[in-house]
């Protein structure tokens, strides 16, 4: 059995527990909030939430031999950008102190 996926509508449905906001309210911040994120990272800057992480861009080399790894072609690869996430302190250290014994999966 897999762990079910915490979606934005999770988010939006929590958020709307906690608040009392209405969900078209808090759909629309969610919806900016994401906007302004992909905007930052598109012009190369970092975004940093202290306590959660460190989202930001690496550009990753072109590459002349790749395979594509479900036809088995060789293609060539242009550079391009790739988001990286470094977790903050606080979310490594939370999630260090999960187990098996947390394991909802069991």
């Amino acid at each position: 059995m897999s762990l079910r996926k915490f979606t934005k509508a999770d988010i939006i449905d929590a958020l709307y527990e906690k608040t009392g906001m209405s969900r078209g309210e808090i759909r629309n911040v969610i919806d900016l909030f994401i906007e302004e994120m992909k905007d930052a990272l598109i012009n190369r800057q970092v975004i940093e939430l202290r306590g959660f992480g460190t989202f930001d861009v690496k550009i990753r080399k072109a590459r002349s031999r790749a395979r594509n790894p479900r036809t088995g072609e060789n293609i060539a690869i242009r550079s391009h950008g790739a988001v990286t996430f470094r977790s903050g302190r606080e979310l490594k250290q939370a999630v260090w102190k999960l187990n098996d014994d947390n394991d909802p999966k069991k």
